[in-house]
């Protein structure tokens, strides 16, 4: 048996195997056991190697208890990259001899199909989440998938329906639930200590509008129309694909919901977790410039109206304002409150103590391991991702929409309830 480089399933079936034919004790070398034993290492696929892969993969590399088995990605100077930083870091890191154990597909069944691999990262644009997401769950995989986890609604309520049955572990890379001051900031929210929060202000920047390109040579090595996906045939060019924060791929509609399935998905997830919505959400979304208004909002039940864009003190990304005080945060630990003594007071032990993660991909990696539930579970980001494709129709239709959570309906517009889904480009169909 390779002890080096052996998954958990593969190993704890040649385990039941050997352990039926052994008659008498046997002596067992001391890797078998332990946190980073063959039987505990954690086989991992990753599955879109553009920016939002590149922390992910450097994480995993680094760590004793996961192997990265297979890289995919549709263009191929990608993927062989991929492939060649994982064999020198696994060569220089073992004994032996040089690694040659890391796969480079194309097709992303390649490697749901592999009963070696455990779990899968996803982290392609927004319209192929749900896809490889429910094949991954329905082949017996863990999946990591990141924000937002779905292009549109009805897939999101798919996926969390999926992960209930299957019994996979998803988390989505909503990663600032796993920020310190971001969830003390919620804390304070949650247990009441300014009042009733009317007021929010959030910065999500602003995209270059949508353009019609002109079409260009697809270069060699990428496959374009599986780039393409489900999404409807448009022309080749490079900044349909490109997966820079500030344009490409992000400011076309057909492959998001612009920067509110960006920053948005971000913020308006710790957003949720503050008002205690993540099994609900907002009653109401009004896209900037309708009927006068300023700014893009939405708005919960309770009356509390979520501004996106408008200014927030200090250069803060999120500010909540409430009847008695208000707090404002952003990451690296940028947290500020009023009455500033709020920041530092402790909670008590009857008080609201919100889920700690200080790694939310080490969060996802242990609950493998446990089976419990993550920090961002399906549900939680099909929730926080209705809001962005809400907010996407709104703004695509220039009309308020008003949303009822309980039912996930929109409630007095029939053509705007047939966004909630998208027609699919064969043979690209859930």
């Amino acid at each position: 048996m390779n002890l080096r480089f052996c998954s958990r399933r593969e190993f704890l079936r040649r385990a039941a195997v050997a352990g039926a034919a052994l008659a008498s004790p046997a002596i067992v070398p001391a890797s078998v056991f332990g946190p980073n034993a063959p039987s505990n290492r954690i086989t991992i696929g990753l599955i879109g190697m553009g920016l939002s892969m590149a922390g992910h993969h450097r994480r995993l590399l680094r760590r004793d208890d996961v192997q990265v088995l297979a890289v995919c990605d549709v263009e191929r100077a990608r993927r062989e990259k991929a492939k060649a930083q994982t064999e020198q870091t696994y060569t220089a890191r073992k004994p032996g001899g040089p690694y040659h154990g890391c796969a480079a597909c194309n097709e992303y069944e390649r490697i749901l199909e592999r009963r070696d691999i455990d779990a899968v990262i996803i982290a392609t644009p927004d319209h192929w989440h749900a896809l490889i997401a429910l094949a991954a769950m329905k082949g017996g995989k863990d999946v990591y998938v990141e924000k937002p986890m779905t292009l549109t609604v009805r897939e999101g309520r798919l996926l969390s329906q999926v992960a209930t049955q299957s019994g996979a572990i998803l988390q989505v890379g909503s990663q600032q639930r796993s920020e310190r001051a971001f969830r003390r900031a919620c804390e304070i929210v949650r247990n009441g200590w300014l009042g009733h929060v009317h007021t929010l202000y959030t910065q999500l920047g602003e995209l270059p509008p949508p353009q019609t390109l002109p079409e260009q040579p697809i270069p060699d090595g990428l496959d374009y129309d599986r780039w393409l996906g489900p999404t409807p045939w448009c022309p080749y060019h490079p900044q349909r694909v490109q997966g820079n924060s500030g344009g490409g791929w992000r400011c076309f509609w057909e492959y998001g919901s612009r920067n509110n399935g960006d920053w948005g998905a971000h913020h308006f997830d710790i957003i949720q977790w503050a008002l205690g919505m993540d099994h609900s959400g907002p009653v109401q979304f009004i896209p900037k410039g309708c009927d006068g208004a300023p700014y893009q909002s939405h708005i919960y039940a309770d009356g509390a109206r979520v501004w996106k864009n408008h200014p927030v003190k200090h250069g803060q990304m999120i500010q909540f304002i409430g009847e008695r005080g208000e707090v404002l945060v952003s990451r690296q630990d940028g947290l500020e409150t009023t009455p500033a003594e709020l920041k530092n007071r402790p909670l008590a032990p009857g008080e609201i103590h919100l889920y700690e993660s200080s790694d939310h991909q080490g969060n996802w990696l242990q609950c493998i391991k446990t089976r419990r539930q993550p920090i961002c579970p399906a549900e939680v980001g099909h929730r926080s991702a209705t809001i962005c494709h809400l907010h996407g129709i709104a703004q695509r239709l220039n009309r308020p929409i008003r949303w009822d959570p309980l039912n996930e309906e929109i409630l007095g517009d029939t053509y705007a309830s047939l966004w909630l889904d998208r027609p699919r480009r064969a043979p690209y169909v859930l």
